[in-house]
């Protein structure tokens, strides 16, 4: 049985999860908030098999701390303030606030508790319980030579496309890693990235891994998840002025940085609606997560041209289940008439002939009332409570 510790290093972790938790710690400490687990597709094997692992993997958690490299590190992107540097200096996850269970075939993990000490854990638990996952399907050798045939089979298509390789950063097709959470194997993801840093240095702009990134030298990419705006759905504003409360609370904490906003926490119409001409001059862009990527596109530029602000000027960020074939798609779609990024995710670090695990880790309560968000796409709202629902739904003019 393969014994290496699954998590290498606290910095580990997608970006996003240290921006959303400094702006959380100086903007709404107290909040208590509960996330819970969720598989979404069937496993090869009930993941309840993979109890005692978890277990014995999360206490591993529990024990690290942040080195002083790791803590330089993050102080020197200029973002991050001193005295969350600080903070995080002392900072040791607490297994009193995760629990692990089964319920017949089906594993059940939740946090809960403040929401500084208790949001940290998603990105570990995800792969946590995916690199378990693979162990145990074993047949590791045949699975990376396929894994590796794929990844230069990608190479070869975006090498053979047209304009990637101009001058500037945007001239050509640019993607970015976002595939931390489901990644096949720590070891993999490292290869995988390697290889593309190699072949394709013009194309490949950065991870969203801080380890690897601090690691391979590359640029760690995030700005927001949706977890930061539903939180102000339960921090005493109206739940109609949610939105805009949370992009406020953004630019107050970053003041420029970090410009790339989430717009599918209540569906991109509604999230247009308070997206003003004050946020839209604040941001840099915008990013997609749900729905039809050429639609939720088509509205974003006719928002900003609404607003009379040349759509050239601004960027999109397409992060929603993508392959190459989509983003390079995507990409010859709208070049030209706005700036475009993609975040690709499983399919550049799970790409083997094992079926990839649908897992989510999500925020589902805050100070004891729900929160949720309501996908454009089937399947991905994420709460219990049909009340709040039906009400999030009617204030934000949603049709599910």
């Amino acid at each position: 049985m393969n014994t290496i510790p699954v998590v290498q290093s606290l910095l580990e972790t997608d970006l996003y999860k240290f921006t959303m938790w400094q702006a959380l710690l100086h903007s709404h400490p107290g909040i208590q908030a509960e996330y819970i687990f969720v598989c979404r597709n069937a496993p090869a094997f009930p993941l309840a098999e993979l109890k005692k692992e978890v277990e014995t993997e999360l206490d591993r958690l529990c024990d690290l701390t942040f080195s002083l490299a790791e803590l330089d590190y993050l102080r020197s992107l200029r973002f991050i303030k001193s005295d969350f540097v600080d903070f995080l200096s002392v900072f040791r996850f607490q297994r009193r606030f995760i629990t692990v269970k089964t319920a017949g075939e089906t594993l059940e993990i939740s946090a809960k508790g403040p929401i500084v000490h208790v949001m940290g854990f998603e990105i570990f638990v995800l792969y946590i319980v995916n690199e378990l996952y693979f162990r145990r399907l074993g047949d590791v050798e045949t699975t990376l030579a396929e894994a590796r045939r794929r990844l230069e089979t990608k190479i070869a298509l975006i090498a053979a496309a047209n304009d990637l390789h101009g001058p500037t950063p945007f001239s050509g097709f640019v993607f970015s890693d976002f595939g931390l959470r489901r990644r096949y194997s720590g070891p993999w993801h490292e290869e995988a990235l390697t290889t593309l840093l190699t072949k394709l240095p013009n194309n490949f702009s950065g991870t969203s891994s801080v380890h690897l990134a601090r690691k391979l030298g590359l640029t760690p990419i995030g700005t927001m998840a949706h977890e930061y705006l539903q939180a102000y759905q339960a921090v005493g504003v109206r739940l109609r002025d949610f939105q805009k409360a949370a992009l406020e609370g953004w630019v107050q904490e970053y003041r420029g940085d970090l410009g790339i906003a989430l717009t599918d926490v209540v569906g991109m119409d509604a999230f247009l609606r308070d997206f003003d001409l004050y946020f839209a001059k604040l941001f840099d862009g915008l990013r997609h997560d749900s729905g039809d990527p050429v639609q939720w596109g088509e509205k974003a530029i006719a928002h900003y041209q609404e607003l009379r602000i040349d759509p050239r000027t601004k960027q999109i960020i397409f992060s929603d289940g993508l392959d190459f074939h989509k983003a390079i798609a995507l990409y010859r779609h709208f070049k030209g008439r706005i700036r475009t990024a993609y975040g690709i995710g499983t399919n550049l670090t799970n790409d083997t002939p094992k079926k990839a695990l649908n897992i989510v880790m999500k925020l589902i309560a805050c100070n004891g009332q729900p929160v949720a968000k309501l996908s454009d796409s089937p399947g991905k709202t994420l709460c219990d409570d049909e009340t709040f629902l039906s009400y999030l739904r009617q204030v934000f003019q949603h049709h599910a």
